[in-house]
């Protein structure tokens, strides 16, 4: 018997230059995506030493002064880690909804009902509850609270195709006078619309483990906001369900065609972005006055449009961005010994026109060079 000699399937030939032109793919994203946020920020940098220049003082002198009051001490930096764990929670939700093809403008609603299912939660629950308790039940009721509110243009955009941006505005309009209702009707202890402070479930601020912090508000809210980014980034690029939120937000049409249901997609999308801006409720109920109060979420959720469009949709520029903005917050309080803290408002308008400036625009740029080198 003559022995049969088994031989191992030849691989395919890989067509010479592939490797290469995957990694100018790669970096042509990496660049599209680093350069308008960067664009943005030369733009109002320049724009910014021209209106500080026309107040009669020196650019350096009032940056300086904005770095010291912000990045350059603890109390500074405390105030800016605050700012920015509830910007990071709002980025997110809108974030989300983008990546779907969705444009969340309910954030502001879904963050203070969030906030005030924090505190109902926190009254509810006995003093004596325990932290490793009360904390994740009042985080489970942010959650639930916007949930529940985004649930609605979900289900209004999933069963009738309506529009989820006049349906996530008028959300907003429609908690904001619910809330004040029934604070001041049923749960009003002061002159001012805020329920009566928790019994339990109060997150420790920095300060409590890193006296350094002293007299700032951050608190460990942040670990929070940042494992939901982290979360958030797992769910969109590494489970089907954020493939799918994806593939709707590129073409619903195609993906709709490949078995995906658009509808449920719209629906969990806008579900989920609720419960991440309702999370950031809690940064300032449960870390910060340990009670809910009306008009806290004020430009929150808009300011978390900004974050979404300079962070790119993406968990970690939302993050990068949070921090930008929550600087220019905080730096407005600083430089207005030089300058009025008005002209920080301007540089954050001027960064977030600069940005949906310049994408397209960077975008044919880019289009048009691989074009040419094709």
């Amino acid at each position: 018997m003559t022995a049969r000699i088994e031989t191992a399937p030849v691989p395919p030939e890989i067509p010479p230059g592939t490797a290469v032109r995957q990694k100018a793919t790669r970096l042509t994203a990496i660049v599209s995506a680093l350069l308008p946020p960067i664009a943005a920020l030369l733009i109002a940098a320049v724009v910014g030493d021209l209106l500080i220049l026309s107040f009669g003082q020196s650019p350096s002198d009032v940056f300086r002064l904005l770095i010291d009051g912000t990045w350059g001490n603890a109390y500074g930096l405390g105030q800016v880690l605050y700012k920015a764990t509830t910007l990071i929670c709002t980025g997110l939700a809108v974030a989300l909804g983008l990546r779907a093809g969705l444009f969340n403008i309910g954030a502001e609603g879904q963050l203070a009902f969030g906030g005030f299912a924090a505190a109902v939660m926190g009254l509810w629950l006995p003093g004596a509850t325990p932290a490793f308790l009360a904390i994740p039940l009042c985080v489970a009721a942010a959650c639930a609270g916007g949930a529940a509110v985004g649930a609605v243009p979900g289900a209004l955009k999933a069963r009738f195709g309506a529009s989820e941006v006049i349906v996530t505005i008028m959300m907003n309009f429609i908690v904001a006078a619910f809330l004040n209702w029934i604070v001041a009707t049923r749960l009003n202890v002061a002159e001012s619309l805020h329920t009566p402070e928790i019994h339990a479930g109060a997150v420790p601020r920095l300060a409590d483990a890193f006296p350094v912090f002293h007299g700032s508000a951050a608190n460990f809210t942040i670990l929070i906001a940042l494992g939901a980014a982290v979360l958030t980034g797992w769910y969109l690029f590494r489970t089907r369900a954020g493939y799918e939120l994806r593939a709707v937000g590129l073409q619903p049409d195609a993906a709709e065609y490949g078995g995906v249901r658009v509808g449920a997609v719209w629906f969990r999308t806008l579900l989920l972005a609720g419960a991440l801006a309702g999370l950031g409720g809690i940064n300032y109920v449960l870390g910060y006055k340990q009670y809910y109060e009306e008009g806290f979420a004020a430009g929150s959720g808009f300011l978390g449009i900004a974050v979404a469009l300079v962070g790119r949709n993406h968990p970690v520029g939302i993050v990068i961005a949070a921090l930008l903005f929550a600087t220019l917050s905080q730096g407005a309080l600083a430089v207005n010994a030089l300058v009025p803290k008005q002209m920080v408002d301007v540089l954050t308008a001027i960064v977030i026109i600069a940005v949906a400036a310049t994408v397209p625009e960077i975008r044919r740029m880019l289009s048009a060079r691989r074009v040419s080198e094709t």
